[in-house]
Formats: structure tokens, C-alpha cells, sequence
């Protein structure tokens, strides 16, 4: 039988570490840990649940939108101009890509449990929607645990 803690040890990414360096790096962390991870996720999890490219488009959709902030700021500070709403519009599509991202993860991880460990790995789709990248973070560090309750859970209700 495979170890529970196989995924956990190839992203090696604790929670708080992910969060303190969301906010160390301005936002910018989330992308870069996607990029670099996201291949490892899909060869463990023997799943291709999102383009490989993902990440990619998704820094690009962020960059764009930070780069017409900076560029309507520049040109009028005071007024809102078509790069501002431009600003906008990609920074709530990067957003959404974030949570798109965050539910097929979500959905992709419940079957590796369950296919490879015969638990259901149960995840909450409200703090998938809200904390999105970092939910999964915990959830991947969190899965020995919940098999351990699985375990007792079951051990109980046969006897």
C-alpha cells in the first residue's frame, strides 16, 4: 500500500509557511508554488485535472491586471479609466481561476483517497471557495489524519 504522506512530502509546502509567504511576496507566491507543483500534483494524483499550462495563464490574467492598475494610476489618479476597469475585470478573472483551479484540485484529491487509500476524504466547499489554493495546502497536509479517523470510525462500527 502506498504512504498516505507521499503528495505531502513531494510539495513539501506547510500552511503557514504557504499564507506567511503569500503575504511576504505581495500575492505572488500562490502563482509560483502552482507552477512548480502543479505537475507533481497531477503525476501523483494520475489525474490531469487542469491544462498543464494553468498556472501560466493564470500569472499572466494577474500580471496583466496589475500592470493596467499601474497603468491607469499612472495616467489619472483620480479618475477611473478603461485600464483601471481593464484592471478590474482581470483581477476578478484571476480569482475565479483561483477557485476553478481549487475545486477540480478538490475533486482530483477526494478520488486519490479514494482510490488508492478507500477513504472518503471529506473537504468543505465553502473553504474551498474561499481560501481556495491554501485549503488544498492544508487538506494534502492534513489527509494522514483524516485517514486515522477514517480508520477508527470504521473500526468502531464493525464491532
Amino acid at each position: 500500500m502506498k504512504d498516505i504522506n507521499t503528495l505531502k512530502n513531494m510539495l513539501n509546502t506547510k500552511t503557514l509557511n504557504f499564507v506567511l509567504l503569500t503575504i511576504a511576496t505581495g500575492g505572488i507566491y500562490p502563482m509560483m508554488w502552482l507552477y512548480l507543483n502543479q505537475r507533481k500534483m497531477t503525476e501523483e494524483l494520475k489525474n490531469d485535472f487542469i491544462a498543464k499550462d494553468y498556472p501560466l495563464w493564470l500569472a499572466v490574467v494577474t500580471g496583466l491586471g496589475w500592470l493596467l492598475s499601474d497603468v491607469g494610476i499612472a495616467i489619472n489618479s483620480y479618475d477611473a479609466t478603461i485600464f483601471d476597469l481593464m484592471a478590474r475585470i482581470l483581477s476578478l478573472a484571476s480569482g475565479i481561476m483561483l477557485i476553478v483551479w481549487a475545486f477540480k484540485a478538490k475533486t482530483a484529491l477526494q478520488a486519490y483517497a479514494l482510490n488508492e487509500f478507500k477513504f472518503e476524504l471529506k473537504m468543505n466547499p465553502f473553504y474551498t471557495f474561499i481560501f481556495n489554493v491554501y485549503y488544498i495546502v492544508y487538506c494534502i497536509n492534513d489527509m494522514e489524519s483524516e485517514l486515522q479517523k477514517h480508520k477508527i470510525i470504521f473500526s468502531q462500527q464493525k464491532s
